[in-house]
């Protein structure tokens, strides 16, 4: 128990690190640039403050324990938070479902999907229910959602 207190913290902090560095960008650029600038910017961010990451890391899909091919995630941070990008007007249904079925596939507690195309950035923390083992962790397995404005 106390040890899921301590990942969930962990995550938090690190989660709010990856928004305030997604934050700078969306602060410099504005929205109105494709996902590849925002990704490229928001690697020179995380760099600076120093967190570890993979850029379009790679992870083999499997159905019924068959390999039938291979998705890009846009960065895993510290091999532990998944981050997916986006550079959309407005976030659907079918990104959050990207982001967690991405977050499912690579067995993370935690995605953030990221958005960089409102006029205000937009993210969204999508936690793993299938990875909780308590009852006392399924209060924190809902989707936080936030905006700076």
């Amino acid at each position: 128990m106390t040890s899921m207190i301590q990942n969930n913290t962990k995550h938090k902090d690190l989660t709010h690190r990856i928004i305030g560095c997604a934050m700078k960008v969306h602060s410099e650029l504005g929205n109105g640039f494709q996902e590849v600038i925002y990704q490229r910017c928001l690697a020179i961010e995380l760099e600076e403050v120093g967190l570890g990451y993979e850029r379009e890391k790679e992870i083999p899909i499997y159905y019924k324990g068959v390999d039938v091919g291979l998705r890009r995630v846009d960065f895993l941070v510290e091999d532990k938070i998944m981050v997916e990008l986006e550079a959309v007007i407005e976030l659907e249904d079918v990104h959050l479902a990207q982001a967690m079925n991405y977050r499912e596939a690579y067995h993370l507690e935690i995605a953030l999907l990221i958005n960089f195309g409102a006029r205000s950035l937009q993210f969204k923390r999508v936690h793993n229910n299938k990875l909780s083992k308590t009852k006392s962790s399924q209060s924190c397995n809902q989707i936080n959602q936030g905006t700076d404005r």
